[in-house]
């Protein structure tokens, strides 16, 4: 256990970063699920993809990532 009150405030606020986080994250996931069942495309998917990159939740990069295989997916339909 921690000793300083210091150090049990950032256990609360890491547990609390990580509920929000995952959150987000688990969002996106059931986003992209979305769209892969659908036909055609979705730009508010794309939106929220650059929204989480932007707020630091996924990286940039993974953001990108995910928007070129979707549009390989919805290009292949």
């Amino acid at each position: 256990m921690a000793n300083h009150k210091s150090s049990l405030k950032r256990i609360r606020q890491d547990k609390k970063k990580a509920e929000h986080n995952h959150y987000y994250a688990k969002t996106m996931r059931n986003a992209v699920r979305k769209l892969r069942a659908m036909t055609d495309k979705d730009e508010a998917t794309k939106l929220m993809l650059d929204k989480l990159a932007k707020n630091n939740i996924i990286h940039k990069n993974k953001a990108a990532n995910i928007k070129s295989s979707l549009c390989n997916h919805i290009s292949k339909l």
